[in-house]
């Protein structure tokens, strides 16, 4: 093996595990990406840049109608398994970035992303910021409904 080989195997061996260290009373801070749609409620958690991924668990993986996905009670579920795995890697506090549908279809998030939140907080893990994220179209395609809109 050659030196720069050599060399490049200890500095592998040399990386800082990604959630410690740090004085007793600070916070180990995380980001979580919570993506709730009418269909499903994502809750993934990232290091701070958001390159590595700590943990991911959706609602569909917690419950086993369709239908029941994006129900508040799978994603309180979801979100106290996260919180669970969080914990266990040393993570002790959280940024959450919130998004909904957004671009042409509805901006607001849907019906489990209060709940996950809620979860979240009740689980112990503290909270940074709460931010939206939801991608809000300047311009895009024609919405659907036709000219007269949705008639009921």
């Amino acid at each position: 093996m050659s030196k720069k080989a050599k060399k490049e195997v200890q500095e592998e061996k040399a990386a800082p595990p990604l959630f410690s260290g740090g004085k007793s009373g600070d916070y180990q801070f995380a980001v979580c990406h919570i993506f709730a749609s009418f269909n499903d409620t994502f809750i993934h958690v990232t290091d701070l840049s958001g390159k590595e991924t700590v943990c991911r668990v959706t609602g569909g993986m917690k419950v086993k109608a369709d239908r029941d996905e994006s129900s508040p009670y799978a994603a309180m579920q979801a979100a106290q398994d996260v919180a669970q795995l969080c914990k266990d890697k040393g993570i002790s506090a959280l940024h959450i970035k919130l998004r909904g549908v957004g671009g042409n279809g509805t901006k607001t998030p849907g019906p489990g992303a209060q709940s996950a939140l809620r979860a979240l907080a009740r689980s112990g893990l503290k909270i940074g910021r709460i931010e939206d994220v939801t991608p809000v179209a300047t311009d895009s395609t024609r919405r659907e409904g036709g000219r007269r809109g949705r008639r009921l």
